[in-house]
């Protein structure tokens, strides 16, 4: 470490309080190259008591990268190094470490902004030169009650979901600030709560902190991001083309683009929708990447939009000439003002104050269906509390049982949390979450979890509610399921859910493409996922092999009467075929499963197998938690995996397309049916009066003219929309509400349908 002369700061020799540390990571300085092609893709680590504090971003291909990134780092004893450690980023592999450094704080004077170079080393090679980093550094002190307000809960979700008591994230201009908060603080606090205070007091405690993260939670506005073309990319192929996709990142918010393969002039014409955080806006980072199988991605270059830039409600063409690379990317944004969430206490309810639910009814009432199309309807959502939950710590000299649960209510992207509820199996949480609906076939997922300082949350237990199952206004128990929704775990919870929704905006809705969920998790080959998947495929080939069969056997006549109805019915379709007869015969399906399900005749079956699957499924995905910190044999043989995670998802693509045409017609989810009897309906009278010919002619003139008429027009097909809205047999069996223990009774309350 390069120390930089003496320090007139005078720290107290007993307890310092707190400091706070502003550091700015300016740039590197002629670093080790740790890639073959004689560079580097280093980014930068901030360590203080063993625990990460920072991590800047990645700066591609540069032995002399410039971050100019700013860590706020709160401290309670200066006398321990900041520890700075450089690694080159490589993907899917082991980071390659390039070298390391520490700061001794003592030795910065109190008040002062300092310029600091690092040299970096390596312990087991002290003589090399790796190269130098730059630093400003300011250290002033602190109060120990900004430590306590600046404390919130983030969480990333990711394949196991990692929820970070001890940082604050966000963005302010052209820098990262990252505050780190002891633990020790946190803990005295908690300490000192429940040791001079009764419980009563210590939850109360727990609830003013919790008000103080609400607003990190809650979002100003919406970024629509449309993703249309790339234009003269970079070759990074043999063949002199590229496979491109592009990544997008705005704080904790990260979409992925299809890939779009042999092209340096991409169109992908894909939309996607970020939350908005700070007034002043932010900065979406985007990296675009040419896709290589079995092998390492190429980096193809990258582009910044500074969203304070750019004015609200309306939309932006951007051409964004790409950094470190060729080509350019074109882009529509869009920034429009958001009151889509609030979190509240039970007695702040809006739909029991009648003027503002007369406002809700209004706003979703048959006379505005079409205004703001993307605003389908209202959720309110009640958390009030939960029992019997599982015990996830063991403490103590008895060994007694506890959790600290807190519940993350979920919405498609929008995600809410409540406060903890410490040393509790049986919490009250007494919270009223807010969302706008955008899509009336989502699904409002419940998951509660155990805070634990030190390590990733440890998961509880998760209900996964279809909106068009609710029933507005009833307090309902529902039984917590474990991760795959597959069975029960310990404990309920009790909900009370309400959702107004304009049918019209819906339906239309519904026609659109659906939302796509942030980057949560990359695929991975499972052997019973795989398994699965074929055997679902198999059961839709085997339906369509039996109705093959069935028909054979009307010509064989192995059931003369059958055959002779057969033969008879034959000879009518054929003589008087029209086309408007196919939507006509659908129709009749859809009203005969619904007369069998009216009369009581549904010979629907549960899907046991797909049930067996799904826990299979879940015990293998145990013991790939447990093993998650090996990298095994599989590991290193990428392209195999690759390969047949492909094959893996293929079937599931296969089946789940069977299996939603099957539920449409099978009434799983009646408005669906009845949108298709609606849309039927129409095409049967379209068909029958209009001559096939007009049909075809203005379907033409319609994809002729479309590109004319919207040259940014997302492409998309509506009965595709259609059918993504329909559950596959593995989410009916995911979203299949459990029968509660006898000895958890429900108390239900009827109040008045606002619908």
């Amino acid at each position: 470490t390069n120390l930089f002369g003496t320090s007139n700061a005078d720290f107290p020799p007993g307890d310092p309080g707190m400091y706070q540390l502003d550091v700015t990571l300016r740039r590197g300085q002629n670093l080790a190259a740790r890639d073959r092609g004689g560079t580097s893709d280093p980014y930068v680590k901030f360590k203080l008591g063993g625990k990460e504090v920072f991590r800047s971003k990645t700066v591609h291909k540069n032995l002399n990268p410039v971050w100019e990134e700013k860590a706020c780092i709160l401290i309670d004893n200066p006398r321990e190094p900041l520890y700075i450690k450089v690694f080159d980023y490589d993907f899917g592999l082991q980071d390659d470490f390039i070298g390391s450094a520490f700061l001794d704080l003592t030795s910065l004077e109190l008040n002062r902004q300092t310029d600091v170079t690092l040299s970096l080393k390596d312990p087991h090679y002290p003589d090399h030169d790796l190269g130098s980093i730059f630093l400003s550094v300011l250290l002033a002190p602190g109060e120990q009650r900004e430590a306590t307000m600046q404390m919130r809960k983030s969480w990333k979700r990711s394949s196991k979901v990692t929820f970070n008591y001890d940082f604050l994230s966000c963005r302010t201009g052209n820098f990262w600030h990252r505050i780190y908060c002891p633990s020790k603080y946190v803990l005295i606090n908690l300490v000192s709560v429940s040791s001079n205070q009764n419980h009563g007091t210590f939850q109360t405690q727990s609830l003013r902190l919790s008000d103080l993260h609400r607003k990190t939670q809650l979002w100003r506005g919406i970024v629509s991001v449309t993703l249309i073309e790339g234009r003269e990319l970079k070759a990074m192929d043999a063949n002199g083309l590229s496979d491109p996709y592009v990544k997008f990142r705005l704080g904790h918010q990260k979409y992925k683009s299809k890939i779009v393969p042999k092209t340096l002039n991409p169109q992908w014409r894909e939309q996607f929708d970020f939350h908005l955080y700070e007034e002043r806006g932010g900065i979406i980072d985007i990296t675009v990447w040419d896709k290589d199988a079995g092998k390492k991605d190429d980096f193809i270059g990258r582009c910044q939009v500074d969203l304070s830039t750019l004015s609200k409600e309306q939309t932006h063409k951007l051409e964004m000439p790409l950094e470190e690379g060729e080509g350019c990317l074109v882009l529509l944004v869009t920034l429009t003002a958001s009151a889509a969430v609030t979190i509240s206490d039970l007695s702040i309810n809006s739909l029991e104050d009648q003027k503002e639910r007369e406002e809700i009814l209004k706003r979703y009432s048959p006379m505005m269906m079409f205004h703001n199309i993307s605003d389908v309807g209202f959720l309110q959502v009640k958390v009030i509390r939960a029992e019997a939950l599982m015990a996830a710590d063991v403490t103590g000299k008895d060994s007694f049982s506890k959790s600290d649960p807190f519940c993350v209510v979920e919405l498609n992207n929008d995600r809410l949390l409540t406060h903890t509820v410490y040393r509790n199996l049986n919490p009250e949480w007494n919270k009223i979450f807010t969302f706008n609906i955008k899509d009336i076939h989502s699904v409002l997922e419940v998951t509660v979890y155990d805070e634990d300082r030190d390590r990733s949350a440890d998961f509880l237990g998760k209900v996964a509610i279809p909106l068009l199952s609710i029933q507005n206004g009833e307090q309902k128990a529902y039984v917590l399921k474990n991760k795959q929704l597959t069975g029960p775990t310990k404990g309920v919870i009790y909900l009370e859910i309400d959702v107004i929704f304009n049918a019209v905006k819906a339906s239309i809705r519904t026609l659109m493409p659906k939302e796509q969920k942030y980057i949560e998790e990359e695929d991975r080959l499972s052997k019973q996922l795989l398994l699965r998947n074929f055997i679902r495929m198999k059961h839709c080939i085997m339906a369509l092999v039996t109705a093959i069969y069935y028909i054979s056997s009307c010509f064989d006549w192995d059931s003369p009467p059958r055959s002779l109805a057969a033969f008879l019915l034959f000879l009518f379709v054929v003589w008087n075929f029209e086309l408007y007869m196919i939507p006509l015969a659908l129709l009749l399906l859809l009203a005969w499963n619904y007369f069998l399900i009216v009369s009581g005749k549904d010979n629907r079956q549960h899907d046991t197998v797909v049930e067996d699957m799904l826990e299979d499924e879940e015990e293998e995905d145990d013991r790939d938690d447990k093993d998650s910190e090996k990298k095994g044999f599989m590991n290193r043989l990428y392209a195999i995996q690759e390969v047949c995670v492909t094959v893996q998802n293929i079937l599931d693509e296969i089946a789940s397309f069977g299996e939603r045409i099957k539920n449409t017609f099978n009434w799983t989810v009646p408005f669906l049916s009845w949108l298709a009897i609606v849309a039927l309906s129409v095409f049967t009278v379209i068909l029958y009066f209009i001559p096939l010919r007009y049909i075809v002619l203005v379907w033409g003139i319609n994809k002729f003219t479309k590109k004319i008429r919207n040259p940014y027009a997302i492409d998309n097909n509506e009965l595709l929309d259609f059918l993504s809205r329909v559950p596959s047999d593995v989410q009916v069996m995911q979203y299949h509400e459990l029968k509660q223990d006898p000895t958890h009774s429900p108390s239900k309350r009827k109040k008045n349908n606002p619908a």
